[in-house]
């Protein structure tokens, strides 16, 4: 029998495309044959453009913010904008075209980063392009990478002799910094999206979201309180840990982690479309499958009902890896710590492609590497497997990332739905370089029209 496990996953360079897309090929050709057997036509289908040189580029300037949360924007120390932020002006208004510079201070440790990553940058240029037709909206993006080779090694296990242990972390924590442990996180693009819902996204976009009391941010919740919190703690959401959320669902200003509304007045919140849209592509939990996650904001960063591309091949308690790579289709059983960063080995689990059930007895060696996650795109459903067209590439040191979004996901619930002839806000980031929570880079919110005007006017293709 076949076990019953939560997913996620990708696989090597030379063979990336070919198991990127062979589950959605089947898909295909199944619903091709039930259609012929039928008697039906399948419709056709819709695409990304072929020839994106005919899409204007927009490069959106991201920078490094640092830990200036909402709480800090709204203190006194934001210099006599708390005033401003407070009445809901735009981010922009004091400081256009100053991303350079302020991403550059920030990443510094001169303001509001007490822990600085050494030869850090402080910007990224996103190069954006936004297509559409009659079913899906079309986005392109390619950034320059600031490591030498693509982020897609992310919650590693390795065998010490003994046993199976997590090995690498994000290049934040101690244990990286300190030289013990490598630097292994993935790169992430995050985009977050509203239709005019949430009061003041439009002039201050992802800051909405971000606070004092999260992770590495100043104040952070400790594990137990959080667990003890009636709404996210073990009685609620089950978290130990504090993550995106919006004003609106709290009962104070500056918004705290722990004021919470009732779960009551968040779900008419939720009905009301008071909540951002956040979609991520991940170059280990997504790209092998070419997939993106699904999620929102609201009472804390959640995700879309269903299930995402992603889950655990490692049970945490016990630290059994719950596959292994099938050797007659990869070559190998495991990675080594010696492969770490090579492109032409394997570095995703993914149920159906490539994995087999672990073996104990398989003669493991200290030093041997598994994926600690396992991909599964046959697996994904609901309302967290919409995004499932998102393919990205890594050459030369740039990402090239091609998404697709069809403008009404069947899923109000959840999602932001998008209508031609209308904008919307969006906002980006990129988790570059082994780093997670603030140590990525962010935009100023920017508007996209499709068919209306926009700092960006996506194209209407097809």
């Amino acid at each position: 029998m076949k076990p019953q496990l939560e997913f996620t996953g990708r696989d090597t360079a030379a063979r990336r495309e070919i198991l990127m897309t062979r589950s959605y090929w089947r898909f295909l050709i199944a619903g091709a044959a039930i259609a012929s057997m039928a008697g039906l036509a399948l419709p056709a289908m819709a695409a990304p453009p072929s020839d994106w040189s005919a899409v204007p580029t927009r490069t959106v300037k991201l920078f490094y913010p640092g830990q200036s949360s909402y709480d800090w924007l709204l203190s006194s120390e934001h210099k006599r904008a708390d005033k401003k932020v407070a009445e809901g002006d735009a981010c922009t208004k004091c400081h256009e075209d100053e991303e350079t510079d302020l991403g550059n201070t920030l990443v510094s440790g001169e303001r509001l980063e007490p822990a600085p990553i050494e030869g850090k940058n402080g910007t990224i240029d996103l190069a954006t392009q936004v297509a559409y037709d009659a079913e899906n909206a079309y986005f392109r993006f390619q950034w320059k990478t600031h490591m030498d080779r693509p982020g897609q090694m992310h919650d590693y296990i390795r065998f010490d002799g003994e046993k199976w242990v997590f090995m690498g972390g994000p290049r934040s924590s101690e244990k990286v910094r300190s030289g013990e442990e490598p630097a292994l996180y993935e790169d992430r693009l995050a985009i977050m999206v509203d239709d005019g819902s949430v009061q003041n996204f439009a002039a201050q976009g992802c800051w909405l979201s971000c606070h004092n009391g999260m992770r590495d941010m100043p104040d952070e919740a400790g594990a137990d309180a959080v667990k003890a919190h009636a709404l996210l703690g073990d009685a609620g959401l089950k978290e130990k840990d504090v993550r995106k959320y919006l004003p609106v669902s709290r009962t104070d200003m500056p918004p705290s982690w722990d004021k919470t509304k009732s779960a009551e007045e968040i779900a008419k919140i939720k009905v009301a479309g008071g909540f951002v849209d956040l979609m991520q592509w991940r170059a280990a939990r997504s790209n092998a499958i070419g997939m993106a996650d699904d999620g929102y904001v609201l009472e804390y960063r959640l995700s879309d009902d269903g299930k995402g591309p992603f889950g655990w091949n490692v049970d945490r308690k016990t630290m059994t890896p719950k596959y292994m790579f099938d050797a007659s289709k990869v070559g190998m059983k495991s990675l080594t710590v010696a492969d770490i960063g090579d492109t032409g080995k394997p570095f995703a689990m993914i149920n159906g492609e490539n994995a087999a059930p672990y073996d104990p007895n398989a003669g493991w060696k200290e030093g041997d590497v598994l994926p600690g996650r396992l991909l599964s795109r046959a697996d994904a459903k609901g309302s967290a497997a919409d995004n499932g067209d998102v393919k990205g590439s890594w050459k030369d040191g740039m990402w090239t990332v091609v998404f697709t979004r069809r403008l009404n996901t069947g899923h109000p619930e959840d999602d932001k739905i998008l209508e031609v002839g209308k904008a919307y806000t969006f906002g980006f980031a990129v988790h570059d370089d082994n780093v997670t929570t603030r140590f990525h880079h962010v935009a100023f919110p920017l508007s996209i029209g499709f068919g209306a005007k926009g700092d960006i006017e996506a194209t209407k293709v097809n």
